[in-house]
């Protein structure tokens, strides 16, 4: 019951409102700041709130399909930084895994958390290196290896980029508003070829696939009057790659947009804020939950149409013992008219209640 309550403080620290002490002045996002490589691969502990997130497609042996996820998040307290004690909970660590098995009809998933510290949980700040426990995600030269052992999965994949970081927004600087007061530095790796091993109740078997990962951080991400976001990254089987977002308020309308395309040939093109429209078209509700998630969308990036279909409904993600959210996390498929041309993964937050970063 100790750990239990302990995730449960952390949970709360993570989603209170309440300002940090004087002492406390997170760094600010501003733009016009360029992102180095390969530092800013690493953490950024005096910004509030970070996270690097890998989510994809498997391929196993008998070709049958699974997605997984695996998110680290760090977050600034604010609290105990002047503290001489190793104990203070300057910085918390939380991670959430999970394996979308369409044979199981729902995720697999798991979920731990730790304040930084006595070799339990930490991060590098000159590399992607993060760890709680035996979970990690880490860099070996340019390629990631992620590693999770849950209550009845486990992964260990080795991530290879097919090239440089692809920087969103303005050079990594991403706004989450039109006030320019809310944004983050942002960059993703599309394209990740997946080789390594998955274990499915006591099953171990080889897998081979295609990733995603985001590095992303912040100080004030949300506009107030977000209640959440929903989100695309999108690996397209010509070679090409597209993220998109949308900031979301209580009514479903949509507060901000932004997205990100990189062609087969590597050029670049981002659509404005208007060109970018998620349509919702088919619904699910949770029978653990109750809530309700659009699982299925057309996504509208000028004259271009992309229609998106879950792998299977049921990605709910119940995260509160650690970051106090429930959300949707799923592997998708990409069609533009009647093909299919890619697969990629869609987050969903705020369809309970608000959701609150940074």
């Amino acid at each position: 019951m100790k750990r239990r309550h302990f995730q449960l403080a952390l949970a709360s620290l993570l989603t209170s409102s309440a300002t940090p002490s004087r002492a406390s002045e997170f760094a600010p996002v501003r733009a016009g700041h360029k992102l180095v490589f390969p530092a800013d691969h690493g953490a950024h502990p005096q910004f509030r709130t970070e996270w690097w997130y890998v989510t994809g497609w498997l391929s196993r042996s008998a070709g049958a399909a699974l997605g997984f996820q695996c998110t680290f998040f760090r977050i600034r307290t604010g609290i105990g930084e002047e503290s001489a004690s190793a104990f203070a909970p300057r910085q918390l660590l939380m991670a959430h895994a999970a394996i979308a098995d369409p044979q199981l009809g729902r995720l697999r998933h798991d979920q731990r958390a730790a304040r930084a510290g006595f070799g339990r949980a930490g991060f590098a700040e000159n590399s992607t290196r993060v760890w709680i426990g035996d979970w990690r995600l880490e860099q070996k030269g340019d390629a990631y290896l992620a590693g999770v052992n849950g209550t009845d999965f486990g992964y260990s994949l080795a991530l290879q980029p097919d090239g440089p970081p692809l920087l969103n927004g303005t050079d990594g600087f991403s706004l989450k508003g039109p006030d320019g007061h809310h944004a983050s530095y942002y960059y993703s790796r599309p394209q990740l070829a997946v080789r390594g091993t998955v274990t499915l109740a006591g099953h171990t078997e080889g897998v081979t696939g295609r990733a995603w990962l985001d590095h992303e951080w912040s100080s004030a991400l949300l506009p107030p009057s977000a209640q959440g976001w929903d989100w695309v990254g999108l690996n397209l089987d010509d070679g090409g790659a597209l993220m998109a977002f949308r900031m979301r308020g209580v009514n479903e309308k949509a507060l901000w947009s932004a997205a990100t395309i990189r062609t087969a040939a590597g050029g670049e093109h981002k659509p404005v804020h208007d060109e970018v429209v998620f349509e919702p078209l088919r619904h699910w509700t949770s029978t653990r939950t109750g809530l309700t998630y659009p699982v299925e969308w057309m996504l509208r990036l000028g004259p271009r149409q992309f229609h998106l279909s879950a792998m299977l409904d049921d990605q709910e993600l119940d995260s509160r013992r650690t970051t106090g959210a429930v959300y949707w996390e799923g592997a998708v498929r990409v069609l533009e008219g009647q093909s299919e041309i890619g697969r990629g993964y869609l987050e969903l937050t705020g369809y309970g209640e608000k959701i609150r970063v940074g």
